[in-house]
């Protein structure tokens, strides 16, 4: 049930693609103390103008259904943010991150929803 999409202005061949894909599912799933097993992770490419320059950034926007606390947020920020600069050389400066905790019911899956 948890979901990070990263929006980026890095495009990734795919070996690099698939590596920050795996950390970002394992970030979000430590920091929830959520299964990886329903962790869904999206990364995109997208042209960024952030404070007036065109340049390296990304967004990311974490949900999830209960976990999403000022706790976890500061947790998967200071993760995601590393992992990005590391990764991407994308400082930390020009990231943001959205986190929203979905009600139950507004969360589909399989047919239903987890509510």
């Amino acid at each position: 049930m948890p979901l990070i999409s990263l929006k980026t202005s890095i495009k990734l061949p795919e070996n690099k693609l698939e590596a920050l894909l795996a950390d970002m599912s394992k970030i979000v799933a430590e920091s929830t103390g959520k299964s990886e097993q329903y962790v869904m992770a999206i990364v995109e490419s997208a042209d960024f103008m952030l404070g007036g320059h065109i340049s390296m950034a990304a967004f990311a926007d974490v949900r999830g259904i209960g976990g999403i606390n000022r706790e976890v947020n500061g947790k998967i920020s200071e993760r995601l943010c590393a992992l990005l600069e590391s990764r991407l050389e994308i400082s930390p400066e020009r990231v943001y991150i959205n986190f929203t905790d979905i009600p139950a019911e507004n969360w589909g899956w399989n047919g239903s929803t987890f509510g």
